[in-house]
């Protein structure tokens, strides 16, 4: 039979559509679509495409399920690597991970990974309640700090081991930067919700309104008798340009704006946390989070969204399939500009003039690429003389998070780096603190979920093999 070149189209909400609701804009595979997709992968036995995976899916093997109908099956293969299948298929960025190392990528498009995760997830998660062989505890106690990514994936491997495991979260509700980062519209609460009480299923415990470093430290959780702990608590801080205009009303850090329109609702009437429903909005930054604070701007009601980033198309770091919604969706890219002021109105004749201190426009500065720096992107070169303003009442800062340094600064002998990340092992996310392991964004700065899930994985097997040397 002959190959499809090209991946099965995923069924989605019409751009005119979504771009003002909420819902979610990729709609998912039916079985149909999913088995005919599973026919292209060409099961090799070199198995590229698992090398590209973070967390070591075995991808040919549950792929095979779904070309004979077995999707409960796909779901048991998934589920041996995976403790957030649901998740991963909708925000990993297969197309630079699995689906860049697929075989079949060579001469035609890849298999659809990431979609056929999602398909198995979902086609699980509306069938089944949950019958679990929970493991014969093993007597030991592990704390992991944060609920995100890292923190769920080394919870969840730990607890199947036998671990007595307790989640201490700093907000109200589990899920990290799955749900207070992620809009709706790419990643529903509900199934994040569905992950969380699936790891609570096996056991773990998920304490919330627990400020580590404040509530209670990481050397006090070791003196209560938790054997190891592992820091998951993510790169919650935003950075700023230091340019003027900066504190005026209107500017939001991307993080600030995500979480009030995501975890608090910030966008319902009545909601108990405000959020601006600007007519004209600035995003700074091209990261997948600086996607989100577009495309949720225009579902706040925004009439123009424009998105300034430094570099070209081609630099632009975000996932290419959300960079093509957003445009489809209508939010207008200004590339190659870097702001240099935000601008404000004043009226010092009128001090009480309600527009006084509100943001007016956005003064931004041509550039052109030139040499490549460290990281082989070329470094931009603004222009002189080429200034000029963009008329907007609300700017979001989106280039980037740093870890909070409260950990740090409250926990002994704990090494970081001068961004703020705590410094681990790579092999093992092991710090310099005995029986304290870290992963995630809280060690490398902002980065991609799946990756936070690897290194989830690779320190609850290093946190097993410490403890049981340990019990010896």
């Amino acid at each position: 039979m002959a190959i499809q070149p090209k991946k099965h189209e995923m069924p989605v909400q019409s751009p005119e559509l979504r771009a003002r609701n909420f819902e979610e804009v990729a709609l998912g595979y039916t079985e149909k679509l999913a088995v005919a997709e599973a026919q292209r992968c060409l099961n090799c036995k070199n198995r590229p495409c698992v090398e590209g995976c973070p967390v070591g899916v075995p991808i040919p093997e549950f792929i095979s399920k779904i070309k004979v109908g077995d999707f409960g099956g796909a779901y048991d293969i998934i589920s041996t690597a995976s403790s957030l299948p649901a998740v991963c298929g909708r925000v990993c960025p297969q197309e630079t991970q699995c689906e860049n190392k697929c075989t079949l990528g060579i001469k035609f498009e890849s298999v659809g990974i990431g979609r056929l995760e999602r398909f198995v997830a979902d086609w699980h998660n509306a069938r089944n309640s949950g019958n679990f062989n929970l493991p014969e505890p093993n007597g030991h106690r592990v704390a992991v700090v944060g609920s995100g990514p890292s923190g769920l994936t080394c919870a969840g491997d730990l607890a199947k081991k036998g671990y007595k495991v307790t989640v201490f979260e700093a907000l109200h509700l589990a899920g990290g930067v799955l749900v207070y980062g992620i809009p709706e519209f790419r990643l529903p609460k509900s199934i994040v919700a569905r992950e969380v009480e699936t790891l609570k299923k096996y056991g773990v415990e998920i304490e919330t309104n627990v400020v580590v470093g404040k509530t209670v430290t990481v050397d006090e959780l070791l003196e209560q008798g938790y054997e190891g702990v592992f820091i998951g608590s993510g790169a919650g801080l935003p950075r700023f340009m230091g340019i003027k205009g900066e504190s005026l009303k209107g500017v939001y850090s991307a993080n600030e704006f995500l979480t009030r329109v995501n975890l608090m609702k910030a966008y319902e009437n009545g909601a108990n946390t405000p959020i601006m429903r600007a007519k004209s909005v600035a995003v700074v930054g091209g990261g997948n989070v600086a996607m989100d604070a577009a495309r949720t701007a225009l579902r706040l009601g925004a009439e123009k969204v424009y998105v300034i980033y430094r570099r070209s198309m081609d630099e632009l770091p975000a996932r290419r399939e959300e960079v093509e919604h957003a445009e489809e969706e209508g939010v207008k890219f200004e590339i190659l500009r870097n702001p240099v002021e935000i601008l404000g109105y004043d009226n010092p004749e009128n001090r009480r003039d309600p527009k006084n201190g509100f943001v007016r426009a956005v003064k931004v500065i041509k550039c052109e690429l030139g040499e490549p720096d460290e990281r082989g992107r070329k470094s931009p070169v603004e222009i002189a003389g080429s200034e000029y303003e963009i008329e907007v009442d609300c700017v979001i800062i989106s280039i980037g998070t740093s870890p909070n340094p409260l950990i740090k600064d409250t926990t002994k002998g704990l090494e970081v780096n001068r961004r703020g990340g705590i410094v681990v092992e790579e092999r093992t996310g092991k710090t310099s603190k005995q029986a304290v392991y870290a992963g995630g964004d809280a060690v490398t700065g902002a980065a991609t979920v799946i990756l936070a899930m690897g290194a989830g994985k690779t320190a609850a097997k290093a946190i097993d093999e410490y403890i049981s040397k340990t019990d010896t």
